[in-house]
């Protein structure tokens, strides 16, 4: 097969916006976007693809809590559960517009450090924002940690790095065969080695940590994230005034007093990307996914 490794993550978000109901059939709408886009740009080219889960996993964990039960299913278990469900969905959406290319989707495990300071300070918001009172009675009943956010008390958790790719020889194998690879949706089920066995753990890693990890040991030549937004804002974020930069040097972009969690850990990934692997890396708007693939929109990651 002709071409560099296409590396792409598809943002939870900006397949089911967290403001509202994840909707199966809006989902497999913003999906045909991507497909097309793939089907006229990466036709013989290898592609691996990841997306994200926040606005699904957080519905899930309202529906748990909906339906009164006596226990909650842990992190691990529904993120498992999301890259089921949501690689299943990528994955009809390539296989239709990429005919006759295979795809596969892999269910994945992402190793983390068990004595990472994540664990013993949690940031990472999981779920709808609360009244405190609320807040204060959930974090009781089920042993949560809930903070203040800038949109009300929410429930945090850990948000470790991701250390190693579990079924990385795997993955990297059906790429050499010619497989389209769905993989490490949600950032991946967050493992540890405990006594040499493996045990989940109550965590979220970040879904572009992990993609930029994948691409890195994998050779990418690039690594696309596609988002919510046209690229990275570097001045009037929120304004009718804001500009998006087409280009930053890995120094400049890093410079940018960027928002934690969502396009400040983006440009991180590309970041590492760039500065190990020295392929190429953008950023921009999943409705713009052709261009952004082509290198005609987005932000644009470089040395």
């Amino acid at each position: 097969m002709s071409g560099s490794l296409l590396v792409i993550a598809l943002g939870g978000n900006a397949l089911a916006p967290a403001d509202r109901h994840a909707d199966v059939e809006d989902q497999r709408r913003r999906l045909a976007v991507v497909s097309t886009a793939l089907a006229g740009v990466t036709l013989e080219r290898p592609v691996v693809i990841t997306h994200g889960n926040g606005p699904q996993v957080g519905q899930l964990a309202l529906d748990q809590l909906a339906s009164h039960r006596d226990s909650l299913d842990p992190l691990d278990v529904l993120d498992a559960a999301t890259e089921g469900s949501l690689g299943y969905l990528v994955e009809v959406a390539v296989r239709n517009a990429l005919q006759p290319r295979p795809v596969v989707t892999v269910l994945t495990m992402v190793e983390v450090d068990p004595d990472d300071p994540a664990f013993a300070d949690p940031t990472k918001p999981v779920g709808p924002a609360y009244p405190r009172r609320d807040a204060v009675l959930l974090e009781s009943r089920w042993g949560w940690t809930v903070r203040q956010t800038d949109h009300g008390w929410r429930r945090v958790v850990a948000s470790p790095e991701p250390r190693r790719v579990v079924e990385h020889d795997a993955i990297a194998i059906l790429v050499a065969q010619g497989f389209v690879v769905v993989c490490a949706g949600g950032g991946g089920i967050p493992v540890v080695r405990d006594q040499g066995r493996w045990r989940g753990v109550e965590a979220v890693i970040d879904k572009d940590l992990t993609t930029a990890l994948l691409a890195t040991r994998l050779h990418a030549g690039s690594l696309v994230l596609l988002t919510d937004v046209p690229g990275v804002v570097v001045h009037g974020f929120g304004t009718t005034h804001a500009r998006t930069a087409t280009e930053l040097t890995i120094a400049e972009a890093r410079a940018l007093a960027l928002p934690a969690g969502s396009m400040g850990t983006k440009v991180e990934a590309a970041c590492r990307f760039v500065a190990a692997a020295g392929g190429d890396a953008r950023i921009g708007a999943l409705d713009d996914a052709a261009e952004v693939i082509a290198g005609r929109a987005g932000t644009r990651i470089r040395p």
